[in-house]
């Protein structure tokens, strides 16, 4: 296994993430346009597909760091960054998983179970963690502007639905048009 290769990848899946996340975000529901999908997933999902499970963590991690040191958003990434990790490396763990099987029927089960799993967290995430957060440290009640309720069922859920099937189905369609090239760096760096 060639180390240099293998950090080579890692830092340039890492460095296109980075861009993707800074420059290719956007809401997905007007209302509330602070929820952006980005596509730094891509980049990510493939990288672990080229290398491991292992290395597509840090390509994740590396891309949080660079934000974090190179386009700090203040409170809105000490926010939403731990919970943007949690809910990427949710759905990349399923998702990894499912295509490693090889066949569509399980790729398939992967996008959906994939993104339940991001959308579970992101619930979960938001009412205990970036809901009380944003109300404490930023000034924005949700709860009193939008609705908790409204909020969670008009926003969250969709928007995490949308963003993870999105971010499957553009992964797996890069993926697809990179297999043999990732098979071939696959081999490369196990033998």
């Amino acid at each position: 296994m060639n180390q240099t290769r293998r950090l080579t990848i890692i830092a340039v899946m890492a460095a296109i993430a980075f861009i993707l996340m800074v420059f290719a975000a956007f809401p997905l529901i007007p209302v509330v346009s602070f929820l952006k999908i980005d596509l730094s997933f891509i980049p990510i999902f493939i990288g672990a597909l080229m290398l491991d499970l292992k290395s597509g963590y840090v390509i994740l991690l590396i891309r949080t760091l660079l934000k974090l040191l190179l386009n700090n958003a203040g409170v809105n990434d000490m926010i939403g960054l731990p919970m943007n990790v949690i809910g990427f490396g949710v759905l990349l763990t399923v998702l990894y998983i499912f295509v490693k099987k090889g066949n569509w029927r399980q790729t398939t089960l992967g996008v959906g179970l994939g993104t339940l799993a991001l959308t579970l967290s992101m619930l979960i995430l938001n009412y205990f963690f970036a809901i009380p957060l944003y109300a404490k440290f930023a000034n924005f009640d949700i709860s009193a502007t939008l609705g908790l309720q409204n909020y969670m069922v008009g926003a969250v859920l969709p928007f995490n639905l949308l963003e993870g099937l999105i971010l499957s189905v553009l992964g797996l369609i890069v993926y697809s048009l990179m297999r043999k090239f990732i098979t071939t760096t696959n081999q490369a760096m196990h033998s």
